[in-house]
């Protein structure tokens, strides 16, 4: 591994080595929880999840961030006391329900007008119905993993920095440190070759 990002691997582990990030049967289970439950909490859950938001950028969103058209979210967010705005793909039906949930608001009120202290305890308790514990039950853990998978489908690293947000390549490259996979594959190719 190259030295420069040896610092950034502990990002996706604690200081104990316990990942912080969801696995795919975590994500599944997580979001049939989300679908049992009201559905602002649901939405809420499935816009973490797809978009990889910070969860006080899910909270500031407001109608008019919405863009249709494009079919994506656009999240305000303060770096270095500027507000910066970036635009995020989202699934068709993401993008309905939030139209949905938007309807009838004004185009500045708030979608989830929640505290963050609200919307991290409505996450919380979707991951105590997913039975998932440990230091990736968190919203930052959904965010983690739409990183790592997006890393997994190739996508590109610049566009995966851009939808997260990272104001360097740096922040990005950490989900190359996961193990996929992918390179569960190459390792079992590697061990099936060992034991012929």
């Amino acid at each position: 591994m190259d030295d420069r990002y040896a610092d950034d691997e502990w990002r996706l582990f604690t200081a104990d080595g316990q990942r912080k990030y969801l696995v795919a049967a975590e994500t599944t289970r997580l979001l049939a929880a989300a679908d049992q439950t009201d559905p602002k909490t649901r939405l809420f859950c499935r816009l973490l999840y797809f978009t990889g938001c910070r969860i006080s950028e899910s909270l500031a969103l407001t109608p008019k961030l919405l863009d249709h058209e494009a079919g994506r979210v656009v999240f305000r967010t303060l770096k270095r006391r500027k507000t910066i705005y970036r635009a995020v793909p989202a699934p068709a039906r993401l993008m309905r329900d939030l139209a949905a949930l938007a309807s009838g608001l004004g185009p500045a009120d708030r979608l989830f007008p929640w505290s963050r202290q609200t919307g991290w305890r409505r996450i919380k308790m979707l991951m105590r119905v997913a039975a998932i514990q440990g230091p990736q039950a968190t919203p930052k853990g959904l965010r983690h993993a739409l990183g790592i998978h997006a890393t997994g489908l190739k996508i590109p690293e610049a566009a995966i920095g851009r939808w997260l947000g990272h104001a360097s390549s740096k922040s990005t490259r950490i989900y190359t440190y996961a193990v996929g996979a992918e390179e569960r594959a190459l390792a079992r190719r590697m061990w099936q070759a060992r034991d012929k």
